[in-house]
């Protein structure tokens, strides 16, 4: 995978964390806390310390292992992908928050310089930095309080699975990682789950909102995006829950069931 989202330069992965009103109670966090959480995580894709050289690992004269990565940040990187955050923000509440670890790695300064300056071009978005563990804590007690989350690589990914916990499961977030043309690649958020292959036990659904991706932000096609979001929403409406979302008094599914679901509902919804 890193591979690919590099050779592809696939810079922008696009998070978006959405609180399904139906799904309130599958979360572990208070009502009142999630209810309305409606935001969008910014990862920087294919730098940071996943991809900085020099690493790797050594044994010292005394038998003792070490190893070691590096942090590194261009500031083409950051700048580019800072104006993909300013413009969906554009799109939305025009509120952007930059996250960095600038009182302590000097890539994070660097980011947070680069991040002021973009801001310049973008006078109609409001832009606030925020310290990664002082963001972490922010994100779970006021998630509401954010609109667009702009991060580096490893920070965005930290981020971004502690935000499941908002939906009520990582098996409910999508993703986008998009080039500068807007050819990406669309998958769920938690991977490929190889622990239960084959076991009809996976939540389709982030892969399903995924494609909707695909279809707006590839293909240009909202009003096909809206549609396959929309019969995500009735199916759950309909008290119809996979196991990592379920609750007392819903319909249990497999994967295969609950994908079938939502193809009834988008042909329901589409002969309306």
């Amino acid at each position: 995978m890193l591979r690919l989202r590099k050779q592809l330069d696939l810079f922008a992965n696009f998070r978006p964390v959405f609180a399904f009103p139906e799904l309130v109670g599958a979360s572990t966090l208070k009502r009142e806390a999630i209810e309305g959480v409606d935001l969008v995580v910014l990862r920087e894709l294919t730098s940071d310390i996943y991809f900085g050289t020099p690493r790797g690992r050594t044994i010292d004269a005394e038998g003792q292992r070490s190893a070691f990565n590096t942090m590194r940040y261009s500031e083409a990187e950051i700048a580019r992908v800072l104006r993909a955050g300013f413009e969906a923000a554009r799109k939305r509440r025009k509120q952007l928050c930059s996250v960095d670890k600038a009182n302590v790695l000097e890539t994070s300064v660097l980011w947070r310089e680069v991040a002021n300056e973009v801001a310049r071009d973008y006078p109609d978005v409001a832009l606030r930095h925020e310290y990664v563990d002082a963001a972490a804590m922010h994100l779970i007690r006021r998630p509401r309080d954010f609109d667009v989350i702009v991060t580096g690589n490893i920070f965005g990914d930290i981020l971004s699975d502690a935000a499941a916990m908002l939906t009520g499961s990582i098996g409910m977030l999508p993703s986008a990682s998009l080039n500068g043309e807007g050819r990406g690649l669309f998958e769920p958020v938690h991977g490929s789950a190889p622990d239960i292959a084959g076991k009809d036990m996976a939540n389709p659904l982030a892969s399903i909102l995924s494609a909707a991706m695909l279809l707006r932000h590839s293909l240009k096609l909202e009003a096909e995006a809206v549609l396959v979001e929309r019969a995500v929403r009735q199916v759950l409406a309909e008290g119809y829950r996979t196991g990592d979302i379920m609750e007392a008094g819903a319909n249990r599914l497999g994967t295969d069931s609950m994908g079938d679901a939502v193809v009834r509902a988008i042909l329901a919804l589409k002969g309306k």
